[in-house]
């Protein structure tokens, strides 16, 4: 007789609109295909992506951080009047439950973190995923809620400071310093010798530096571009920066380096990128699995560490959404999807079972 559950819990959301659309209910449990893996879900992260899906229906091409050609897509691919993926979450850390036929990575019991990306699904107890997609053992020395909220970030900042080919001892501002790809960038610039300076709200000043930063500028008190400092790069994360202005703020062959680019910024670029001198450079991360096992090695070495805010139960996901939307968080912010006496976490003390105010 089979005994395998056939539901869990998730996070759903109906519709788009405000945090109060999620809503924790019983979902199909999925399973595993050929060449998949099924998760059970320790935790997840509540990030920037998360919070544009769930919204998106108000989110106007003008509005969108990329081309109209971006926000089409994204537009068939979210739904245009209700959401077509009804679960969010695209970052995570969780066991292996089960693997399909032919399934060589992985087996049941590993410990892995990875992204879901535009499939989502994370905030629920349990996902399936390809093999192939960016998942992997988790880093030896994270705990699972701090393995969920590096992968998407870090694989994306990874893939884009490879662009600006940074070297040790050169200078890089990052201009949304406290968010996913920024908080991974402030690191990953220090471990490749960088000077970094990090721009981000006066909330989370002492955050970026607890990460590595040499220097921290609220951008509610300080406009960067009219400082008189220059930087070899400036890595814009949501593009932010019209090249017309921050070309100030570069040395004389220095690049901005833009995350979230529009028209205007794929001009710059295409009008600076024979001038030998100060350039405007727009950049896409695919989000691969090179790039993944990448990080991996990075938060083995130590190189990538993960400061967390607060945790949330499944039930008080619209609560951690709006806390995020409030902008005063210091550090991530995690869904916990499963309960620590639920199982052993890893190294005791060191799962998700810290206290959800922490």
């Amino acid at each position: 007789m089979n005994t395998t559950p056939t539901t869990m819990k998730a996070i759903v959301y109906t519709e788009f609109g405000p945090p109060d659309v999620l809503r924790l209910e019983d979902a199909a449990r999925p399973e595993p295909k050929r060449g998949e893996i099924l998760v059970r879900v320790w935790a997840s992260s509540v990030n920037f992506g998360d919070i544009m899906a769930r919204s998106f229906r108000s989110v106007t091409p003008r509005g969108f951080n990329m081309p109209f050609l971006f926000w089409f897509v994204a537009k068939m691919a979210m739904g245009w009047r209700k959401p077509k993926r009804r679960i969010l979450g695209n970052e995570f850390a969780g066991d292996v439950e089960a693997v399909g036929r032919d399934v060589e990575r992985f087996k049941p019991g590993d410990q892995v973190f990875g992204c879901a990306s535009d499939r989502f699904g994370a905030y629920a107890e349990y996902l399936t995923l390809s093999e192939k997609a960016p998942v992997a053992l988790m880093p030896a020395n994270l705990s699972y809620d701090e393995a969920a909220v590096i992968p998407y970030g870090a694989v994306h900042a990874l893939s884009l400071l490879r662009r600006a080919k940074l070297q040790p001892g050169q200078t890089i501002l990052i201009n949304g310093a406290s968010g996913g790809i920024g908080a991974a960038a402030v690191q990953i610039a220090k471990h490749l010798g960088a000077d970094v300076t990090a721009v981000c709200g006066g909330a989370r000043l002492d955050y970026v530096r607890a990460l590595g930063a040499d220097r921290a500028i609220d951008y509610a008190e300080q406009d960067f571009t009219r400082s008189g400092e220059t930087f070899d790069v400036v890595f814009d994360i949501l593009g932010l920066t019209p090249f017309s202005r921050g070309r100030h703020s570069l040395a004389p062959r220095g690049i901005i380096l833009y995350a979230s680019f529009k028209m205007r910024h794929l001009m710059a670029m295409a009008l600076t990128s024979r001038s030998g001198g100060r350039r405007a450079v727009c950049a896409l991360a695919p989000g691969s699995l090179q790039d993944l096992l990448a990080v991996k090695a990075l938060a083995d070495e130590g190189k990538l560490k993960a400061i967390i805010d607060k945790r949330f139960p499944m039930e008080e996901a619209a609560e951690a959404h709006r806390y995020v939307e409030t902008g005063q968080r210091k550090g991530s912010v995690v869904i916990v999807c499963k309960a620590p006496d639920e199982g052993h976490g890893r190294n005791g003390s060191r799962a998700t079972g810290r206290p959800l105010s922490e």
